[in-house]
Formats: structure tokens, C-alpha cells, sequence
């Protein structure tokens, strides 16, 4: 039977106060907006998967017993960046909901979500150098130049139903996908594992992360606010042409692919509902759904690399929970 994610989190408690205690240390400024922004950000409720995935990866290479003061270093970097890309995204969606809270720019403003993003991507490269590995810096370059084509890439695609599945799939491997491998492959790295073993960990990393992304697209129309913390047809409200929509207007007649097309032409939810029904009477989720639960069968075989363990088994689970979630 596989792992529940509350079994996880509990073999993982020690290792994750650790990440977190060095999170809040590290957060730390002589400036009381940063603080007090970031400390907004921080607990607002996030699930720190992508800590998570690095320190379990990191316990699955190097067994019970190793120090991994140098990998919490890692997972804490992971989350600033990530914690960075939310608040630009959220400023650049206008979004005003994220976990059920308000977003930080709804309760602190634009400028100063920006300028804490751009604080928090400094703070994750002075830690780097800290970890004084040339490979390290290397990894979350490209990383975070690709998060930034990715979110480029995706403001470019606003309001556009013309899209292709292929061009989606290119900006949520960029712009989701990319931290989800830099969180695996590291693991790798700083424990000098050969190139394999770092390749088959960023493999498993990127395709969770595509299968983590779908199953986002999916809950923004299926999805229960209560749970998810934001509300549906968000996506559709920002003029955002996720795969639903993208197989919806595919496989719709022409009437129901034009309701598609104009409503996110509009960048409007005002015809949420009649766009829900061309999504269920083209079966548009359960693709995407069912493209998410093959890159995450794919992960966990690139998991085969590592040796039988709590930790391997519980990097399989997530594989599994990452695609059974509803929220």
C-alpha cells in the first residue's frame, strides 16, 4: 500500500523543522517590510513540496544516519526561489487569492511584492555560494532562467486560443516543471553521484512536476475553493489557455469551441459555466488527468536508480499523491 503523505511528512519531520528553522533565519532583514512580507509569504499555508522532494531525495542517496546540513541549505534555496516566483505571479496575474489567503500583493501591494520576490531570489544566491559548489550554481542558473522564459512565455500566451497542446506543454515544463528537477538533481550533486543518477533524479523531478502542473489545470475547473484556496475558472478569468481549454476547443463542435475561444479572448469567467459544460462533454479533464498519471508513472521509474528504502518509497508515493490530490 502506498505511503499517505501525513506518513511522509512524519519521516520527514526532523529533516523539515530543520529546512524550516533555516527558512525563517535566513528570511531575516534589517529592512521591516521584507520581514514582515516575507514572514506573510512564508506561512501562508504552503505545502513545501519542492523542500520536501530535495530532502527525501537527499535521505534516499545518503541513508538515516548522514549530516545533511548542506542539503537543508539546498531545500531552504529551493523554497525562496519558488516563494520569489509566487509573488511576481501573483502580481503579474492580479491575482488576489492564493491558500485561501489574501496574496501578499493584495495585502502588501505590487511594488512591494516585487521588490521582497527580488530580495528572496538574492537571499537564495548568497545561500548558494555559501554551499560553494560550481555544479549548485550552474543547476539554478539555468533553473531560474528558464522559470523566467517560462513565465514570459506564458504571458505571451494570454488570451490566445490558438496555443497548441506542444506550445503548453513547453511553458509548464519551463515555468513548473524545472524547480521540481533542480530539487532532485541537486540531491545528486551534493552527494557526488555520477551523471546518471543525477540525469534519472531530474527525470523523475521535471515529469512530478508536469504531472503536478496538469493536475493544477484540472482542479481550476473541478476543484473545491474550500480546498484549493483560490477560485474557479481563476485561469480563465486571467485569459490563461491551460490544456483543458486548449482539448476542449480540440474536440468541441463549433459552437462550443467558439464559446471557449471567446470567453478566454475576453479574459473573462462571466460565461464560467457554459465553458465548464464544453470542458465535461469533451472529456477535457480526464485527458489532462490521465497525462498527468503517465508522467508520474514515468517518474517513479526513473527511480530505479536508487536503492529500496522509507525514502524511495516515499518519493514513489508522491509521484501517486501528486496526481490524487484535490487541492
Amino acid at each position: 500500500m502506498s505511503m499517505q503523505l501525513n506518513e511522509i511528512r512524519e519521516l520527514m519531520d526532523a529533516d523539515m523543522r530543520a529546512v524550516n528553522g533555516l527558512i525563517m533565519t535566513k528570511l531575516g532583514s534589517d529592512v521591516a517590510l521584507i520581514n514582515q512580507l516575507g514572514s506573510y509569504i512564508v506561512h501562508s499555508g504552503g505545502k513545501r513540496f519542492r523542500p520536501l522532494l530535495h530532502m527525501l531525495a537527499s535521505r534516499a542517496l545518503q541513508g538515516e544516519s548522514a549530516d545533511l546540513d548542506a542539503s537543508a541549505q539546498m531545500a531552504a534555496v529551493v523554497e525562496f526561489i519558488h516563494t520569489a516566483t509566487l509573488l511576481h505571479d501573483d502580481v503579474v496575474d492580479e491575482s488576489s487569492l492564493r491558500r485561501g489567503r489574501d496574496t501578499a500583493n493584495a495585502q502588501f501591494g505590487n511594488a512591494a511584492s516585487v521588490l521582497t520576490g527580488d530580495f528572496l531570489y538574492s537571499r537564495a544566491f548568497q545561500m548558494m555560494v555559501e554551499i560553494g559548489r560550481p555544479r549548485v550554481m550552474e543547476i539554478l542558473a539555468t533553473a531560474t532562467n528558464r522559470i523566467a522564459e517560462g513565465e514570459v512565455m506564458q504571458l505571451m500566451n494570454i488570451g490566445d486560443a490558438a496555443v497548441s497542446e506542444a506550445r503548453y506543454m513547453d511553458v509548464i515544463g519551463r515555468k513548473t516543471a524545472t524547480l521540481f528537477e533542480a530539487a532532485c538533481r541537486l540531491a545528486a550533486v551534493l552527494d557526488d553521484r555520477d551523471v546518471a543518477t543525477e540525469a534519472a533524479l531530474g527525470d523523475y523531478g521535471y515529469r512530478l512536476g508536469v504531472a503536478f502542473q496538469l493536475i493544477d489545470d484540472v482542479l481550476d475547473y473541478r476543484g473545491d475553493e474550500a480546498q484549493t484556496g483560490k477560485h474557479v475558472g481563476d485561469d480563465l478569468n486571467e485569459g490563461k489557455p491551460t490544456l483543458p481549454l486548449i482539448i476542449a476547443m480540440a474536440r468541441a463542435d463549433a459552437a462550443g469551441a467558439e464559446v471557449v475561444r471567446e470567453a478566454l479572448e475576453s479574459q473573462s469567467a462571466d460565461r464560467l459555466d457554459e465553458v465548464l459544460k464544453v470542458v465535461e462533454r469533451t472529456d477535457a479533464l480526464s485527458y489532462t488527468s490521465a497525462l498527468a498519471e503517465r508522467e508520474a508513472a514515468a517518474a517513479k521509474q526513473a527511480l530505479s536508480v536508487l536503492p529500496e528504502s522509507a525514502y524511495s518509497r516515499a518519493l514513489s508515493a508522491l509521484a501517486d499523491i501528486s496526481v490524487q490530490r484535490d487541492h
